[in-house]
């Protein structure tokens, strides 16, 4: 906190650059740097120990600290729990019993060395006797695991369980870390003594705590509490002989408590400093010197609760409350790892990533920036190159869910208005390709002619790519009858608008396989999920449609309903329910499975599939990914038998509507080029996967002419000789 002014002392060399570190922008602009590099550990290790809570823990970091370990991290069960219930029960394994934990990573120049000094290290801690439990952490994937629940911290703690919010203002403190347990022990009583809770992360070894807490900084009486809070914590760490900021820095949150920590004197001499490289004042005013009161221009005050569509279940302030979940971790920007965010993935842009775009929705709710609301142009145009991959509400910690947002955004912008071309002749392809289905032939051989270019360009579609040909009706009904089950079905097979219209054969692959695990099902035809209303902001009529499917699912009938379509499946379990809002669309969402999901949970246990190829390529939906969580394709695949699943790590760029949009067309294959195009080129004979019918459209249209075509996964279990074959030869 405050200026490291001691490195100016002719005893430690009068180091200007040292002193000017951590200045945050108060006296200087820096154009460049040189750093020094430290040589990666040629060996390491990870241990995990469990604890009854967070003090019991710290008891234990100067006992740690004797092993010379590079990290000593620590959380609690707020945090693990949070991240079970938002990525599914499986993202969160290796960790020991207990209420909190501490990952201790020991780095060395010999790995049997490093083993035995982390053994001798497990040993030391259970004969201290404050262990749940403890383990080293052998798996390189399982650590990655853990790591990432510890480096999601922020987010994670940002927006939990039970939807509450906690915000930042006291996250930084750090006191020695001899002293930690004493100061989290008294730091956790001053938390109850103003009926506040804190969810506590960070870096335990260097005795540095973060902590989110539930401030109500909307209300007048909630800022008082904060403010009496933070001059008390501030007392507290410099009575234990802490730092108000270990790491973070002072800013505009704790600047005006410099007071409580430094004397006047100290404080003068910071001023002088700051006068010297900044006389008029003009670097970063009201941080560290001359502060601003700490809970002056707080940005969270009461806010509009704009009229939305959606029902937003899980935030208290409606649509408000659901783009402020953004608290600016920046996950989104990541280059490598998870799915989200594609697009900025692809431009590199803030404007195109989650937290730029989620920024400007926080701007239009506070109306003062962006002055016009949903009628915004700035956040239109924000919203553009969203792929709706919904990859967010999965990866982001905060469980950001822009594709809702941009949903109800279009939704609202578009009222009563002209909207875009492609709105009309994409977001309806559930009702024009059931019409098209009456005479598939003629209307296919026209849009694969002149014409068809014509009528792509009057629709706002692409001509860069060819249309998808519609199956007739005659295809869908022999399909469907043979899918009938002689006896009595277990399960619904819920044939979705795309595998009417376009594929057919997969329901009765689907309705083969499923027989063959034991789980008959009878097909229903005839309903949609609104997917594509919902994707193009035409909430209205997506309502119209899903009531309509509700009514006819929720009759009393209580079997699962199986989709073969995953973003199908995907808006029945999300969309369905959070737009209708009713008690018959969560109980219709409750019974939805993936066809993964199908096979993972309802069949047989003795079922084994037909022989299965030694290495496949998968493309996993995105909606299915960030849906159904522990019940992805490449999970299955790998227990069924495949050896080698090469799965695309991301989104394939066609995304429903968004890549057959003209103005869309390059950034679609930008996307795919990031996972999937790298794949398909290297494609030597192995088969490819893609349950979603818009990725198998993307790896059609990739492919060029090549003899590749993917396959749906029902295709590749089915037991009819043959089949594989034959699914592989047809159009």
């Amino acid at each position: 906190s405050g200026y490291q002014l001691h490195h100016l002392l002719p005893e430690n060399g009068f180091d200007l650059a040292r002193a000017l570190v951590g200045t945050e922008g108060t006296c200087a602009v820096v154009t460049a740097a040189t750093v020094r590099l430290v040589a990666t550990a040629q060996a390491s290790t990870l241990l995990t120990l469990g604890y009854e809570d967070v003090v019991e823990a710290a008891e234990d970091v100067p006992e740690i600290l004797r092993f010379a370990p590079s990290a000593v991290e620590g959380m609690d069960e707020a945090i693990v729990a949070t991240m079970r219930a938002r990525r599914g029960p499986d993202s969160v394994t290796g960790l020991p019993e207990g209420r909190a934990w501490l990952y201790v990573e020991l780095e060395g120049d010999d790995q049997a060395e490093v083993n035995a000094r982390a053994a001798e290290l497990l040993e030391a801690l259970k004969a201290q006797g404050r262990l749940t439990g403890g383990r080293v952490v052998e798996s390189p994937a399982e650590r990655r695991s853990l790591w990432r629940v510890r480096e999601d911290g922020a987010g994670l703690a940002a927006r939990l369980v039970d939807g509450g919010e906690s915000w930042p203002g006291w996250e930084d403190a750090a006191v020695a870390p001899e002293n930690l347990a004493g100061y989290l022990r008294d730091f956790r009583k001053l938390l109850a003594s103003h009926e506040l809770t804190g969810v506590l992360y960070g870096h335990f070894g260097a005795g540095c705590v973060h902590v989110r807490i539930d401030f109500d900084m909307a209300t007048d009486t909630g800022r008082t509490v904060m403010r009496r809070f933070l001059t008390e914590a501030a007392a507290l760490v410099v009575e234990h002989g802490g730092t108000l900021s270990g790491e973070h820095g002072d800013g505009r949150a704790r600047s005006e408590l410099l007071q409580v920590m430094y004397s006047h004197r100290m404080l003068a001499a910071f001023a002088a400093f700051k006068k010297v490289f900044d006389p008029d004042g003009l670097l970063n005013p009201g941080v560290i010197v001359d502060p601003a009161p700490l809970d002056a221009d707080l940005a969270l005050r009461e806010l509009p609760l704009l009229d939305a569509t959606f029902d937003y279940p899980h935030d208290a302030d409606g649509f408000a409350g659901a783009v402020r979940r953004c608290v600016g971790v920046g996950r989104c920007r990541s280059d490598a790892g998870g799915v989200m965010c594609p697009s900025y993935r692809a431009s590199g842009e803030e404007n195109d990533s989650t937290r730029g775009r989620a920024r400007m929705l926080q701007e239009m709710v506070r109306g003062e920036t962006v002055t016009d609301g949903w009628r915004s142009t700035e956040v239109r145009d924000a919203l553009d190159l969203c792929l709706s991959c919904k990859a967010c509400s999965s990866d982001c910690p905060v469980g950001v869910d822009m594709a809702t947002y941009k949903a109800e955004f279009l939704h609202q912008h578009y009222k009563g208005r002209i909207r875009p071309r492609s709105h009309y002749a994409l977001g309806w392809l559930p009702k024009t390709s059931a019409l098209a289905g009456y005479a598939a032939r003629p209307i296919n051989l026209l849009l694969h002619g002149p014409l068809g270019k014509l009528l792509a360009r009057m629709g706002g579609v692409t001509t860069k790519r060819k249309i998808p040909a519609f199956a007739s009706r005659r295809a869908l009904r022999k399909t469907l009858r043979a899918a009938k089950p002689s006896g009595r079905a277990k399960a619904i097979l819920f044939v979705d608008s795309f595998t009417r219209a376009f594929r057919p054969r997969v329901a009765g692959a689907a309705s083969r396989v499923l027989a063959d695990a034991g789980v008959p099902c009878t097909p229903q035809d005839g309903l949609c999920c609104g997917l594509t209303w919902v994707s193009t902001g035409q909430l209205d009529t997506a309502r119209r449609i899903m009531t309509r499917t509700v009514t006819a699912l929720d009759n009393g009938d209580t079997r699962p309903i199986i989709v073969a379509e995953p973003s199908c499946a995907a808006a029945l379990k999300r969309d369905v329910p959070e737009l209708l809002g009713t008690e018959a669309a969560r109980r219709v969402a409750d019974r939805v499975h993936t066809f993964t999901g199908a096979l993972t949970d309802l069949a047989d246990q003795g079922w084994s599939p037909p022989p299965l190829p030694k290495t496949v390529v998968l493309q996993t939906h995105c909606h299915e990914y960030a849906t159904f969580k522990d019940r992805r394709p490449a999970g299955l695949l790998r227990r069924l038998g495949v050896d080698k699943v090469d799965e695309a790590e991301g989104c394939c760029g066609l995304a429903g509507n968004f890549g057959f949009e003209a103005e869309h067309y390059d950034t679609s294959i930008a996307v795919a080029g990031l996972a999937l195009t790298p794949r398909l080129d290297a494609l030597d004979g192995r088969h490819v996967i893609a349950d979603g019918f818009s990725c198998a459209t993307q790896i059609d249209h990739l492919a060029g002419g090549q003899d590749i075509r993917a396959l749906h996964l029902a295709e590749l279990l089915d037991p009819t000789p043959g089949a594989q074959s034959t699914a592989r030869l047809l159009d």
